[in-house]
């Protein structure tokens, strides 16, 4: 496998880009490789303070860079040479076999859209988020590609995101549900009542709506939902996490005896934040374009750039694309 990653993405590029591309590259074997993707001088400085040698890393110079600041159409079109453009480019002609960047999340999506284009079938690609949970992450889309969807929309979310459970996560007959205000048929808006029409009739294990409390509590594989509502929903989850977190520190060092206890406490509040920390995840990913594509926070650090390829090798090597296609091919686009 060749996996591009995005050296310009990430709000420190390249410094954690680098870094994780070096740690992918050192789990890699085989004839797998990373192809590094930016501006050749500062990418190649990076790559110095570290031990490459044997390592399956390679660059490729791209001239110019997609800010997070920048409006991505715009920004897509303007910067041919960039390296969000220049590295979708490798994916489309068939140098790789995904891409990976941590950059403008509406440059990713624009530059996917415009370069790669969607499967042919798929009205809107959705980002998805392996939302982390105690026994194991929840695939949760669209997060924010589609603030305004089509019940349509919601049908094709649930295909990939079965999809993608079942050949990249190992989920068997991945169980389906509409995010909704309550778990009865018939509760939500407009928008959920006829998704939850269309998904009940398809062939998918569709299991009904589910509030927020079912899914934290894992009780489905896949949750589908607008993204205007979807991407609310993972913010607020990480401003509440990063609220209690906070709060937790302060009260355990509000006095001697809660320090202490804090302190004999700290291994497995150490175990615990790594489970839910999101780094160990990776990215989003992008389905419904022509190739592999993830999208990483901004303020990914090396170990979340890591992941994010790890993340993109297990898509291409479940034929993520392959099962989409497929999927499309078996069920009617919409029942």
């Amino acid at each position: 496998m060749k996996i591009v990653l995005d050296a310009m993405g990430s709000d420190n590029y390249p410094v954690p880009d680098v870094a994780g591309a070096v740690l992918a590259a050192r789990e890699m074997g085989g004839d797998d490789q990373v192809i590094v993707v930016g501006d050749e001088e500062r990418v190649r400085a990076e790559l110095q303070k570290y031990d490459t040698a044997g390592l399956p890393l390679s660059v490729v110079h791209s001239s110019q860079v997609i800010e997070m600041t920048d409006k991505p159409a715009q920004a897509v079109k303007s910067r041919p040479d960039s390296s969000m453009v220049v590295g979708m480019d490798l994916v489309k002609s068939g140098q790789a076999d995904a891409f990976v960047s941590a950059g403008n999340t509406g440059g990713v999506l624009a530059t996917a859209l415009f370069r790669l284009g969607r499967i042919r079938g798929i009205k809107r690609p959705g980002l998805t988020v392996l939302f982390p949970l105690p026994n194991g992450p929840v695939v949760l889309l669209d997060v924010g590609a589609n603030a305004d969807c089509k019940p349509e929309y919601l049908y094709q979310f649930g295909l990939m995101g079965s999809a993608y459970a079942e050949r990249v996560m190992g989920r068997q007959r991945p169980k389906v549900a509409t995010l909704s205000n309550g778990e009865e048929e018939g509760k939500g808006n407009t928008l959920v009542k006829e998704a939850f029409g269309l998904l009940q009739a398809s062939p998918l294990n569709f299991i009904g709506n589910v509030e927020p409390k079912e899914l934290v509590a894992g009780e489905a594989d896949v949750v589908v939902t607008d993204g205007f509502t979807g991407n609310v929903f993972v913010k607020t989850a990480e401003a509440v996490s990063k609220m209690l977190t906070g709060m937790i520190g302060d009260q355990i060092k509000a006095n001697p005896v809660t320090t202490l206890g804090g302190l004999l406490a700290k291994p497995a509040f150490g175990r615990v934040k790594r489970q839910m920390d999101p780094h160990e995840v990776g990215g989003a990913v992008l389905l419904g374009v022509e190739g592999v594509v993830i999208v990483g926070h901004g303020r990914s650090n090396d170990v979340a750039v890591k992941n994010a390829i790890r993340q993109a090798c297990a898509a291409v090597q479940g034929d993520l694309l392959g099962a989409i296609r497929q999927g499309l091919a078996d069920y009617p686009s919409t029942p």
